[in-house]
């Protein structure tokens, strides 16, 4: 994306890169690009290929290099809300750019069996270690939101139309959030967004006074 090609104010385009099963439900694996006016931002990278620990979820994926009309090379940026399998799929894609993450949920990751390290740790990516929140560019911020996982984070973004949020897996279901019920949902509450976007629906969680 060139400078021109930037808009105004940052803006949000979900991405559907894949579905799995979870219990009784097939869910959609979605990602998130953020236009902002200085950089493009991607939160959350997929999957590109599978693996015999999470066969059983039977997951499908259409890579991020295979997406019509997307260019891996036109992030700048990218944004893990935490490393599960699930978000981490992609990241060696973008080998050689920063990629964000709460220390502590980096720490958890490899501390035990949690994800799939071969896929956090693919050559060449490199990680920029988060402590708490952080302003990533103007009117976009990184927030700790321990729920999902002990490091995950939500990324709020300052629209024309006022905050969104990008939740990852803190909310899975709409009615996590009509009736929160960790601190990471009761934070998103709090925060009085316009629109949530969440990992594994298509469209995004609306307010009440909104929806």
């Amino acid at each position: 994306m060139t400078d021109s090609e930037r808009p105004a104010h940052p803006t949000i385009t979900r991405l559907r890169v894949g579905d799995l099963q979870a219990g009784d439900e097939r869910l959609p694996i979605n990602v998130h690009v953020i236009d902002h006016p200085e950089a493009r931002i991607l939160v959350d990278t997929g999957l590109t290929r599978t693996h015999p620990a999470v066969e059983d979820m039977d997951p499908r994926f259409q890579p991020l290099d295979e997406l019509p009309g997307f260019d891996p090379g036109s992030v700048d940026i990218v944004v893990n809300t935490h490393l599960h399998f699930d978000h981490v799929g992609g990241n060696h894609l973008f080998a050689g750019r920063p990629i964000y993450v709460q220390r502590a949920e980096y720490r958890e990751a490899h501390a035990g069996e949690y994800t799939i390290l071969d896929w956090v740790d693919a050559p060449g990516v490199e990680y920029t270690l988060v402590d708490g929140e952080l302003e990533l560019l103007p009117g976009v911020r990184l927030l700790p939101a321990p729920g999902h996982s002990s490091g995950s984070q939500i990324v709020v973004v300052e629209t024309a139309n006022g905050p969104a949020v990008i939740c990852g897996d803190s909310a899975v279901f709409f009615g996590e959030l009509d009736d929160p019920a960790t601190e990471a949902q009761h934070l998103i509450r709090s925060l009085d967004p316009t629109e949530v976007w969440l990992a594994h629906q298509d469209a995004p969680w609306p307010p009440p006074s909104l929806g």
